[in-house]
């Protein structure tokens, strides 16, 4: 718990620092509005930051590996998926999730964001992706967004609740990495090409699979 809470509040000034190299650059995804979608991802952050702090998190980290590897599947290939579903006999090619859908999505994104938060940001791309056709390289800047708002509304209750400010050398070294690294890496991302980007965010997603079962291989 305290590991989770240290590293969502040290992830906080990188992500939001992010957001704000990308402030410009933020469409709506799907049918529904930016402030709606963001409201909803500060609710369930908040949630899930409570469930962390009140149930334990064993079973649930024996889940993530296999949540991230299907997270990273349907990054790959859920642009295909969804195109051939809305050019498949009685599709459209508008179809895509509802923005109730949407919302209700990522509500259950922010929940397991605040509660363990392991690759969230990748499993947001991947549900718009096959959900609403989006690529990756569009829907990054609010993807970067939407974490900033979970990681937000989950460091208020984590600052107050847990002991996290227990090793200040430790959380500030994690804070000032966090923020170089998410203003570094938005400008980065500005800037390089489309699919180049989407080939990153994808190798990104493996590593971090197969690290995630190494370890749950390990502590088993």
């Amino acid at each position: 718990m305290t590991a989770n809470a240290s590293s969502t509040i040290a992830l906080v000034p990188g992500a939001l620092a992010g957001a704000w190299v990308y402030r410009r650059e933020l469409t709506p995804v799907g049918g529904t509005s930016t402030p709606a979608l963001t409201a909803v991802s500060v609710l369930g952050g908040a949630l899930g930051a409570g469930l962390l702090l009140t149930l334990p998190t064993a079973s649930f980290s024996a889940a993530v590996p296999w949540l991230l590897a299907f997270a990273t599947v349907v990054l790959a290939f859920g642009r295909r998926v969804s195109r051939a579903l809305s050019t498949a006999p009685g599709g459209s090619a508008t179809a895509g999730m509802s923005a109730r859908a949407l919302l209700i999505t990522q509500f259950v994104l922010a929940v397991y964001g605040g509660y363990f938060g392991g690759a969230i940001g990748i499993m947001m791309l991947a549900v718009w992706s096959i959900g609403l056709g989006l690529d990756t390289a569009a829907g990054n800047p609010m993807r970067i967004a939407q974490v900033a708002a979970v990681y937000l509304s989950a460091t208020a209750l984590f600052l107050v609740a847990s002991d996290a400010l227990g090793t200040p050398p430790i959380l500030t070294a994690m804070l000032v990495g966090g923020v170089a690294g998410g203003f570094a890496g938005a400008h980065l991302a500005r800037r390089l090409p489309a699919r180049f980007l989407r080939g990153t965010i994808l190798t990104l997603a493996v590593t971090m699979t197969a690290l995630y079962f190494l370890r749950g291989r390990e502590a088993g």
